[in-house]
């Protein structure tokens, strides 16, 4: 079955599904998740931290004037059903009853569909043998409300935009509800990042405690990540909580740069007038802020290791020696594939955070150039036209991140 056929099928029969479905020879199946990290959002007036036992005061006024055009994207993000009661979906060989190996598969910035992942968890699936857990990120696929997919209101708010901010770029229906939340609330690229690393935690332990019947606790798992979702995948790597990512390997797909290496404007992504309120607040002045709001300064300094890691990924000379010595200590269990014409996230870039400023880190990184039309946004397009020379480098990438796994 060639790679446009399979995706045609996938995406068909994963718009039927209810609880379970059969196609070729896998199946999918959907679960439900319930987060027990909500109360990192913001919205709530005071925090606990149970680790450490403290409580902190909201010192921030939870949104600037910036954007506010519709007060229901600016709900309080604590209180978003859809963000804290979740589905997320399983891929199996079909007929095996308990599984015993796992692959995740971290989706990139502002998506809302998991269509283009469907065949890439199945070509990881038919090679390895491992079930797919595709686990949406906070706010994002079936975790967002779903009136941000409403094509005909997001398309007049980003007229609105447009008009606010004349000079804008990339305005789209496609990205005007996350531009405008992050626009209003850099921060919340934080937390609903923290989030989204505790809930795969409180995942993979609520896998060890057996509490999956199509889980087996005696479980192993790796880590197939594209774009954004490869920041999630390095930070949970690197920090290693409990020694659970011990033997776990970590590939990257169109990833692995540090985020102030990121170009992300695009109208499936950000536009500008976003980018430069969340550049400006995690790396231009993230300091500043790190010292006077006592909350992000416990999560993401020297008391939570996540988030020193997580801290250290933002900036490419901020906390370097620590960031490397970090991979070099793991550098054989990642590897990374890029592409060449990818403008949202450089080859060069990647090739700067995973072997260092001195390339003194052996973690390989293929850069690959397709000879059909591509994007980072989209490597493997639907077009029939080219869908030989498609299916040949799709098959590429996929033998090259398999191979890597059973290594």
């Amino acid at each position: 079955m060639d790679y446009i056929e399979s995706y045609q099928g996938l995406k068909e029969s994963f718009s039927s599904l209810n609880e379970i479905i059969e196609y070729d020879n896998i199946t999918i199946q959907k679960l439900n998740f319930h987060s027990g990290s909500v109360n990192i959002l913001p919205g709530n007036d005071h925090y606990h931290c149970e680790n450490h036992e403290l409580d902190f005061d909201n010192c921030n006024s939870f949104f600037n004037d910036i954007g506010t055009i519709q007060d229901d994207l600016y709900i309080k993000d604590s209180l978003v059903q859809e963000n804290g009661n979740f589905n997320y979906f399983i891929l199996k060989p079909k007929g095996t009853k308990r599984v015993k190996k796992l692959t995740f598969v971290l989706h990139g910035f502002n998506e809302k569909s998991w269509d283009k992942y469907l065949t890439w968890g199945k070509a990881i699936c038919d090679r390895t043998q491992s079930a797919i857990i595709f686990f949406p990120i906070a706010f994002h696929m079936n975790r967002a409300p779903l009136n941000w997919s409403e094509k005909k209101r997001m398309y007049e708010l980003s007229e609105k935009r447009k008009k606010r901010f004349p000079n804008i770029i990339h305005s789209t229906l496609s990205n005007v509800a996350i531009s405008m939340r992050l626009h209003a609330m850099p921060q919340r690229f934080i937390w609903s990042g923290l989030q989204t690393y505790y809930d795969i935690i409180q995942f993979i332990e609520n896998c060890k405690k057996g509490e999956y019947e199509i889980i087996d606790k005696e479980f192993t798992f790796n880590i197939f990540a594209y774009s954004i979702g490869g920041l999630l995948a390095q930070i949970l790597k690197l920090s290693n909580y409990k020694n659970y990512f011990h033997n776990s390997k970590i590939c990257l797909f169109c990833s692995g740069a540090v985020f102030n290496r990121f170009s992300p404007v695009s109208k499936f992504i950000l536009d500008s007038e976003a980018n430069v309120a969340l550049y400006s607040y995690l790396v231009e002045h993230f300091d500043n802020f790190f010292k006077k709001d006592p909350l992000l300064n416990h999560y993401m300094g020297e008391s939570h290791f996540e988030g020193k890691v997580f801290h250290s990924m933002l900036e490419f000379q901020k906390m370097r020696d620590f960031r490397e010595q970090l991979f070099k200590s793991v550098e054989s269990q990642f590897y990374a594939i890029t592409l060449k014409k990818d403008v949202v996230i450089p080859s060069i870039e990647v090739i700067n955070t995973l072997q260092g400023a001195f390339r003194n880190i052996a973690i390989k990184v293929d850069e690959l150039d397709f000879n059909h039309k591509y994007t980072h946004e989209n490597p493997f397009p639907i077009n029939k036209i080219e869908s030989e020379i498609i299916n040949e480098n799709f098959n590429l990438v996929f033998d090259k991140v398999c191979n890597f796994f059973l290594s």
